[in-house]
């Protein structure tokens, strides 16, 4: 595959690279450690940033001004994940408002709804998006979390697990069932849900980095308007889908990227550490280097269907092997480092960052869909196989 860009693509990249040279936070290039996610809220500096994206039109290029975009075409939205990718810079640090909430507003919510949708991507509101529960996290359609409907309210009665950032978050978005008498598939709906509604019990996990980002959500009794529905009632799992897509469009980048920079790094350390003579470790990372750019090339292919409207397959496949190649380019930085490589301390090589991310890339394997799951749909949606 041969990509290329036009003088309107370039110039777009040229303007992109002098905001970013001159505006991004020193903030957002420090590599994350032990304790890095936020368990108190968003860093005042990344609220700054991402309102900064959003009033230069930086925040979703795709969109109109008035939602923090400048009207960019598809591969000018491509051309903006990659210089973000390549520089390890954020735009958000709450990922469900910009990506999973503002668009199924836009879609799927009512004209009162979509009036949340400026303030979801700018970052004035954090959400969180309700969907995994103990039961149920990759099926979906599992879930059993309850909405029953009293007049002009739903009453909701149930348990959220795994809810990223619920503790400091303003309102949820919310998966529910109301209707257990139907496939599990057609009784869900979606609901917009205030946190600081009476019946919602919070309990923070803390995870092996240090960081309680995520959360249990407890709902007991908890009323919720009806005007909170989103879309219609029993028609969730069409949000539900339309969710992941929109998760999926360009978050393959980011994981290709992050790949794409530590195959950089692992050949930096390589060197440092004398063994890029080595034929053992050239070949493993020559290999790597190979994984990425064929990643790459497919995740062009899957955007280009995607932009145009239609089904990418490839997202699955790239949710897949991005975050299971991110765990063996951990894997053998630590390997490289020898006796340091379990080490955590500022003053080694590299300060702990491949053990910290190899911890780290297991969670990769879980989040937005297990590796399993996206084992099942390759198999039946793209190969054809049958159910086991």
């Amino acid at each position: 595959m041969r990509l290329g860009w036009t003088e309107a693509d370039e110039t777009f990249r040229a303007e992109l690279v002098a905001f970013l040279d001159a505006r991004v936070p020193a903030e957002a290039t420090v590599r994350p450690g032990f304790g890095y996610e936020p368990d108190a809220g968003i860093p005042a500096w990344a609220r700054r940033w991402q309102a900064l994206l959003f009033d230069r039109g930086w925040m979703v290029p795709g969109y109109p001004p008035e939602l923090g975009g400048r009207n960019a075409t598809p591969s000018q939205t491509m051309v903006y994940l990659e210089e973000l990718s390549r520089r390890g810079v954020p735009r958000s640090l709450h990922f469900g408002g910009y990506a999973i909430v503002g668009p199924s507003l836009l879609e799927f919510g009512s004209d009162e709804q979509k009036e949340l949708v400026p303030a979801a991507i700018r970052g004035d509101t954090i959400w969180c998006v309700g969907m995994s529960e103990p039961g149920a996290g990759s099926d979906l359609a599992g879930l059993s979390t309850r909405a029953e409907r009293h007049g002009d309210v739903y009453v909701v009665n149930g348990q959220k697990v795994w809810t990223t950032y619920a503790a400091f978050a303003d309102r949820c978005f919310l998966y529910v069932r109301t209707d257990p008498t139907v496939a599990k598939h057609k009784g869900i709906s979606a609901l917009i849900v205030d946190m600081a509604t009476p019946g919602i019990e919070v309990r923070p996990l803390r995870h092996l980095t240090g960081g309680a980002d995520f959360a249990e959500v407890f709902f007991t009794d908890c009323e919720v308007p009806a005007a909170n529905l989103v879309g219609a009632e029993n028609d969730g799992w069409r949000i539900t889908t339309g969710s992941l897509a929109h998760e999926r469009g360009g978050l393959w980048v980011e994981g290709v990227g992050r790949a794409q920079v530590a195959v950089e790094e692992l050949c930096a350390l390589a060197r440092r550490r004398g063994l890029d003579g080595d034929p053992g470790v050239r070949r493993r990372l020559a290999r790597a280097h190979q994984r990425v750019a064929s990643l790459k090339a497919l995740g062009y292919q899957g955007f280009a269907a995607f932009a145009g409207g239609g089904a990418a397959s490839e997202h699955s496949y790239l949710k897949l092997a991005s975050s299971e190649l991110g765990k063996e380019l951990y894997e053998l930085g630590m390997a490289l480092q020898g006796p340091w490589g379990a080490v955590i301390d500022p003053d080694i090589d590299d300060g702990g960052r491949w053990p910290y991310s190899f911890f780290v890339s297991f969670a990769s394997t879980i989040a937005g869909g297990t590796s399993q799951i996206q084992r099942n749909i390759i198999a039946q949606r793209v190969l054809g196989l049958p159910r086991s």
